[in-house]
């Protein structure tokens, strides 16, 4: 491997990349469908919708149903965070290697911070049920800014945040949200190969290397 990135400070996305929250989503998922009288989505199909926040995976749920209305789409809106505040955390758990690379890169004083689409109402309780926010000095969530990935706005509030150019920063994630947000921004990007990524395979994806473990993250580090 001759690529070596030179990062002061690493982003990471949460769902797929960091933490495995799937069965969580879809769980939040199917009571809300139940409630809306709508069928049930089996956990693989749920897990192509995650990615673009609650708004989109709500609405691509429905749609696999009927068209949904603006009016259906909201109360199914509310349906799916009630249900989701229950169950968050419940089944979730860290990717292998994830907690051991995050101490890592703190001894290596690397700055961390997490850029999510997901709300902030569900992201904080996650990095602190499973010990890990302490390591982020910054954590942009999908409604910390009125736009959400791929616009490449909250990498740039990222850096800024944590008082890094973007060039010397790096977004670690799993889909082509966080591949075109990270090439508009001006940031290098890895991808986990064992993430979400919407239902489209990480190979077709622009990136500047895939990982197949979160380990790997530190191979493309410079010292």
């Amino acid at each position: 491997m001759n690529m070596r990135i030179q990062a002061k400070a690493i982003l990471f996305d949460l769902d797929g990349t960091l933490l495995d929250t799937i069965a969580d989503l879809a769980e939040a998922a199917n009571l809300m469908l139940a409630e809306m009288g709508r069928p049930a989505l089996s956990q693989a199909r749920v897990h192509c919708f995650v990615g673009r926040g609650i708004e989109d995976l709500v609405r691509r749920c429905l749609a696999e149903s009927a068209n949904p209305s603006e009016e259906e789409v909201r109360t199914a809106r509310e349906a799916f965070r009630r249900h989701y505040a229950h169950v968050n955390g419940q089944t979730t758990r860290p990717y292998p290697g994830i907690p051991e690379l995050l101490a890592e890169l703190a001894a290596r004083q690397i700055k961390m911070a997490v850029v999510t689409n997901k709300s902030a109402v569900f992201t904080h309780p996650l990095l602190q049920q499973f010990n890990i926010a302490h390591y982020f000095s910054a954590v942009v969530c999908g409604d910390t800014l009125p736009t959400k990935k791929p616009d490449p706005a909250m990498l740039w509030h990222a850096c800024g945040l944590l008082e890094t150019k973007p060039a010397e920063a790096l977004m670690v994630g799993d889909s082509i949200n966080d591949s075109l947000a990270a090439r508009a921004a001006g940031i290098p990007v890895l991808l986990v190969d064992y993430g979400y990524s919407e239902g489209m395979p990480v190979e077709r994806i622009d990136c500047d290397a895939r990982l197949k473990e979160a380990g790997g993250v530190l191979d493309y580090l410079a010292r």
